[in-house]
């Protein structure tokens, strides 16, 4: 919670500072100027700027928790890129600013004194306003990449605390701080946490699908980083670096981050060099006293110390300046004629902003017109639900129960999927959109931990036709998941001999045969890539990367393939790779003992014709795991195979449901496997690094292009409960 509410503070503590600094202007220059009695005009503008920042805010909040999941994605995504872009011109107008503020207040303040008390308003309003404004949307941006709001709450709010501290002591002379320094030092560190929250959201806007590249990813260090660590966590919340990041996300984030810390540091050494210029007389104050000078970014100290201290204007003084008090004397002598309650305006200007963001909640969060609303619950499954009319309809599903539950709107003949939600918590709303043709309909609710209910059926007439998925039961994987089980049964005995040829042409010193037999072996392990999950601890010895380890390569716990393949690419001899051959070979054993007791998971058949490849796009095409071998095109034809075989074992269910995305899975395939068949030649694989731009930029485009087509195989696939 610390570590998401460390951005958050660091905002609320800039533009605390910054809006204070503005309000302790206005203040001290109406009490020098002897128009105290003015004041609740400021502050009556400064309720109503921190109304419109909290309304705005929850606009954002439950206008979002309206739209579906992509829905979300996107509009989270576009409302990161906006905050990045308002944090970086506030950072620039600050650093540009600070030295003027105070002298460009006072003369907003003099020109508002001049022209009556709606005016002083506005001037407040205004000034607080934007600030009120940027911090919320940024709240709201962080709290949304951290997933929770407590600790982002928190932060800013002892952000706004110290800040309003910080403005105090400032105004009653028993602090200096040199602003300009300190608005430098901050603005560089939120130059950093900006580029965090643009790659999140650039990543937004991906899962949204309005940006290309979500299975491009430049790393993937979620199997050897510690998600639970220290280090981890700090660096998520303060940063927004996740061990999984797209090519889009590190560009925007490297982009940024060196195009506006180059543009900032230039501006602040720049800014730090003045031009010479003559020092202009100090000016005479009315008590006879010089006024302050500024010096290295204290003039807005300066400014904001001009507020009653030991004496002056705090007792009721004579103002210094009577010109100035005179328009209030007008502007009370015209209004007497029409009384009012003091009270008005400010509750005036502090309700509206409310009331508007309300408004925007209540309509903009509505169900559209004529959405019904279904009951989701094991006693009212499909309350409320009639004959709807064909076409592209949308129901409000709420669950009135005490249990979270899934969903599906089916036909109850065949069980047919029209259309589903997931996770529907109790008390809650949401949409669900299908399109509706002619046939039988009904609800099907189930409750966690609870069994199924279906709903009275109702019968549609017309339309045209409408796409259902055939729902698949835990039974219908069973007879796949024992034909592949057997697969990779058989594969783990190939494994073990294979891993014992390896182990002996250590032992008779033939590193040559060694790396013929290590590459067969390897190829082996890849090709039972569905079973990843299912190994358990026993993946991590056999197939584990160096990365994250202490000692790297060298730590003591680097073992398997992977560190037998640097040894033996990298002039170790065979006598220290005996050990560590052993071992490999060992936990192989060890591995194809375990299997047949291990659980595995039917749901995670259909998964991992997705996952495979991935993980090949990942690593394997972007010589991720190369350990000096050069073979990662030898793997990834390994995990290509290790997929074809999952897929005839789903073939039938698949071919049952969608026919032409099967076929366009086999063309995708036989594409991807004629360019890794090109790059295959007299028993040696080309390394990626040596692949030519064009036959890499094609690999990259068809694998990707395969996973598209896959991708829908796992919700095609899941399994759903029947009554």
């Amino acid at each position: 919670m610390w570590d998401d509410a460390f951005p958050s503070f660091l905002i609320g503590l800039r533009e605390g500072l910054e809006a204070g600094l503005i309000v302790s202007i206005l203040v001290a220059t109406l009490v020098r100027a002897g128009a105290k009695s003015r004041l609740p005009q400021v502050w009556t503008g400064v309720l109503a700027a921190i109304a419109l920042a909290m309304s705005f805010g929850a606009v954002l909040t439950f206008t979002a928790a309206s739209l579906s999941a992509t829905a979300q994605e996107s509009f989270g995504g576009t409302l990161s890129i906006i905050a990045v872009a308002f944090v970086t011109a506030m950072v620039f107008w600050m650093r540009r600013s600070a030295r003027s503020l105070s002298g460009e207040i006072k003369e907003k303040v003099t020109g508002a004194l001049a022209m009556g008390s709606g005016m002083l308003i506005v001037t407040s309003f205004l000034a607080v306003g934007r600030e009120g404004l940027e911090t919320a949307l940024f709240l709201w941006t962080t709290a949304r990449a951290a997933g929770e709001s407590v600790g982002p709450m928190i932060g800013a709010g002892v952000g706004l605390v110290i800040a309003a501290g910080l403005c105090w002591g400032l105004y009653r002379r028993v602090l200096k701080i040199n602003l300009t320094k300190f608005f430098t030092a901050t603005g560089a560190v939120l130059i950093v946490i900006a580029a965090g929250v643009l790659g999140y959201g650039l990543r937004d806007l991906q899962e949204g699908g309005v940006l290309p590249g979500k299975a491009a990813f430049a790393f993937d260090l979620s199997q050897s980083i510690d998600p639970s660590a220290w280090y981890t966590t700090l660096v998520q919340g303060v940063f927004n670096l996740m061990p999984t990041m797209t090519w889009l996300q590190v560009i925007g984030y490297v982009g940024y981050l060196a195009i506006v810390m180059t543009l900032f540091v230039r501006g602040v050494r720049t800014a730090a060099k003045p031009a010479p210029k003559p020092a202009p007389a100090p000016a005479a104050q009315p008590n006879g006293e010089q006024a302050p000078v500024a010096k290295d970014g204290a003039a807005e100290v300066a400014s904001a110390e001009e507020g009653p201290a030991e004496g002056e204007a705090a007792d009721g003084d004579a103002p210094e300046t009577q010109p100035t008090a005179q328009p209030e004397s007008a502007s009370a002598s015209a209004g007497a004629g029409r009384k009012r309650p003091a009270w008005l305006v400010p509750v005036a200007v502090v309700a509206v902003p409310a009331v508007v963001a309300g408004g925007i909640v209540a309509f903009g969060t509505s169900k559209p017109a004529g959405a019904p609303t279904i009951a989701v619950s094991e006693k009212e499954c499909g309350k409320g639900f009639t004959a709807p009319k064909p076409g592209r309809q949308t129901f409000q599903m709420q669950n009135t129960g005490d249990k979270t539950s899934e969903v599906y709107l089916v036909d109850p003949g065949t069980n047919a999927v029209y259309g589903e939600i997931e996770g529907l918590a109790p008390g809650t709303t949401r949409d669900l959109v299908a399109t509706i043709a002619g046939g039988s309909y009904a609800w099907r609710c189930v409750p966690t931990g609870g069994k199924a209910v279906t709903s009275a059926a109702v019968r549609v007439s017309g339309g045209g036709g409408a796409k259902a998925v055939v729902p698949v039961a835990e039974q219908d994987l069973a007879a796949p998941l024992r034909a592949y089980k057997q697969y990779v049964d058989h594969g783990l005995a190939t494994l073990t001999d294979q891993t014992q040829k390896l182990s002996d042409d250590l032992a008779g010193d033939d590193l040559d045969a060694a790396r013929t037999d290590w590459l067969t072996a390897h190829r082996t392990y890849s090709s039972l890539g569905a079973a990843y999950g299912t190994f358990e601890d026993f993946d991590k010895k056999i197939n584990g990367r160096a990365d994250g380890l202490p000692d790297g390569v060298h730590d003591k716990d680097f073992t398997g393939f992977h560190r037998i393949e640097y040894g033996l690419w990298h002039g170790a001899s065979a006598a220290e790779l005996s050990g560590p051959a052993q071992q490999l070979h060992d936990d192989v054993m060890g591995l194809r003992k375990a299997f047949p007791t291990q659980a595995f998971d039917p749901g995670d058949l259909p998964l991992r014709t997705h996952e495979i490849l991935e993980n090949t796009l990942q690593f394997e095409l972007t010589g991720d795991t190369d350990e000096g071998s050069g073979s990662n095109l030898a793997t990834a034809d390994a995990n290509l195979a290790g997929t074809q075989e999952l897929l005839n074992v789903l073939r039938p269910l698949i071919a049952k449901r969608e026919p032409q995305l099967l076929a366009s899975i086999e063309s995708d395939i036989a594409r991807m496997q004629k360019l890794l068949d090109d790059a295959h030649h007299d028993g040696t694989w080309t390394p990626v690094e040596k692949l030519d731009a064009t036959t890499r930029q094609r690999l990259n485009g068809v694998t990707g292009q395969l996973l598209e087509h896959l991708a829908p195989v796992p919700d095609l696939l899941e399994i759903r409960k029947s009554a």
